[in-house]
């Protein structure tokens, strides 16, 4: 979809669809629609007096024009009350707008901006909000679906118009970096969705190979004998039970950065997870492709930082394996030892991601990093606890986590903070290893991060398990059942404008 920004008045627009915004508490219609409610023999209004159309958010109501103005439909979208609105909100509005034109047939739309009644200091904010809204809204996974010519039905054109030529910079600006952003969730969204069979860890290498090629990033590629030799158990461990090789990517962007914090990425990429010897139950079992999500949003974020321009260095490191019940499996009992020298009793083998992470977590040492953050599907635990609306947040430093829970309510990616306490700690106490990889049936999200967090006690660090939030049940104005690609929108909001910090904890 093409996506611009032009000056002109609705009433002479031509365009299949045009689209206007109303407030629930506006005493009276906006300016920009007084013309088409004239000529509609004041229509509208009485739609609005009789209460047939209330603007709550993502309400809708479209009327034909009958040839009386060059546009052939108006659609009016409500956005809830003023004094309510958020830039989640202008997402939805913006992709149930879209998605509605579409299954319409209509082709090209164009969105009277001014009807947002937009503040002129978060004017292009607001814009990158209605893209994304936009883009992500009409995103669709039909990769392996045989669809005929005639049932196609596509948006090819969004034009958002505004009447004064002044704002004209800030609003194309907000489209540029809405369009990047949407973008980089729809490439992590079809990362999650394609089957397993189709991105075992040799072909997500590739993958990453190919979008460091694009973006200007340095790509390493680590296979078994380099993982051997840096004693990286937890990654040879999990994968002892599948025929697919393990990989460890490490991507690192702007490495001649200067005098700025070097913020590492880390990103769970099980490409398929049975649950090991501890195999998982049958139902639902197919969606344990998605356990590579936080993998996924790792590259969805790279595929963008060169086109935001972002200026820090960014290194990303991508543990990758299947977790299979092959006769040479990692077993309940065994002992693995870590790149960082410490060994872990597997308590049960369905705890495998804080195995491959923990190895990656040690590894992010060599980067003498200022911040690192790492995404995983990590645990049912915070699924039962925050459902698929937020993501669980542990971590070792406050300013760190207070960013990241910034960054999450202005990309309404949210993140909920648990307690990581010391008394949590006793919960993974082994008798015969260092540590054991599971803590009982109590504080399950907790005592994961009790883990990880043996292994980040040199720098900054927050762990997100993106558990409940990286798979939708059902469709919204801006997600389609599936995949989400969440943890993109968050760190690139978290990386722009970063400032530099203390490491004290």
């Amino acid at each position: 979809m093409i996506i611009n920004a032009k000056t002109g008045h609705a009433a002479d627009e031509t365009a299949e669809m045009l689209v206007f915004y109303m407030y629930e508490d506006s005493k009276k219609i906006h300016e920009t629609l007084e013309p088409f409610d004239v000529s509609f023999n004041h229509a509208i209004s009485e739609l609005l007096k009789n209460k047939e159309f209330t603007a709550k958010l993502n309400n809708l109501r479209a009327l034909p024009t009958y040839g009386k103005f060059p546009s052939q439909y108006v659609l009016l979208v409500g956005l809830g009350k003023k004094e309510d609105i958020t830039f989640d909100k202008i997402r939805q509005a913006s992709g149930t707008s879209v998605k509605t034109a579409r299954d319409m047939g209509i082709k090209k739309v164009t969105s009277v901006m001014d009807s947002l009644e937009i503040l002129a200091e978060r004017l292009e904010e607001w814009c990158q909000s209605f893209t994304e809204g936009a883009v992500l809204g009409l995103y669709q996974f039909k990769k392996y679906k045989q669809t005929k010519p005639e049932e196609e039905k596509e948006v090819r054109a969004l034009t958002l118009l505004v009447s004064d030529k002044k704002i004209l910079t800030p609003v194309k600006e907000g489209i540029k970096r809405g369009q990047v952003i949407a973008n980089a969730v729809s490439f992590a969204r079809d990362l999650v969705n394609t089957p397993s069979q189709d991105k075992n860890p040799t072909i997500l290498s590739n993958i990453a190979k190919n979008i460091a090629k694009e973006q200007g990033v340095s790509c390493k590629i680590l296979s078994t004998p380099d993982l051997k030799k840096l004693r990286m158990g937890g990654i040879l461990g999990v994968a002892q039970g599948s025929t697919q090789p393990p990989k460890f990517i490490i991507l690192e962007y702007n490495p001649q950065s200067k005098n700025q914090d070097t913020i590492v990425i880390v990103g769970k990429g099980i490409t398929f997870d049975s649950g090991g010897i501890c195999l998982k139950p049958a139902k639902n079992m197919d969606q344990m492709k998605s356990d590579m999500s936080g993998g996924a949003a790792v590259l969805g974020v790279f595929s963008a930082l060169a086109k935001l321009k972002v200026t820090q260095r960014i290194v990303g490191l991508i543990p990758c394996t299947e977790n299979m019940p092959g006769g040479s499996a990692i077993k309940p009992g065994d002992i693995v030892t870590f790149h960082s020298g410490k060994t872990a009793e597997v308590a049960n083998t369905d705890a495998e991601g804080r195995l491959i992470l923990a190895d990656a977590l040690a590894y992010a040492e060599k980067f003498h990093p200022g911040a690192v953050v790492d995404f995983a599907t990590l645990t049912g635990a915070c699924v039962v606890a925050l459902g698929g609306i937020a993501t669980g947040m542990l971590g070792n430093n406050e300013e760190l986590k207070n960013r990241i829970k910034t960054a999450g309510e202005k990309s309404w990616e949210r993140v909920w903070e648990l307690p990581l306490w010391e008394e949590y700690q006793e919960f993974i106490k082994s008798d015969i290893a260092d540590i054991k990889n599971t803590g009982g049936s109590g504080a399950g999200t907790i005592t994961a991060a009790c883990f990880l967090s043996k292994f980040t006690e040199k720098y900054p660090w927050v762990h997100l398990d993106i558990a409940g939030t990286s798979w939708a049940e059902k469709n919204n104005a801006y997600m389609q059942k599936g995949a989400t690609g969440v943890g993109v929108m968050l760190m690139l909001e978290l990386l722009k404008d970063w400032k530099k910090f203390t490491k004290e904890k």
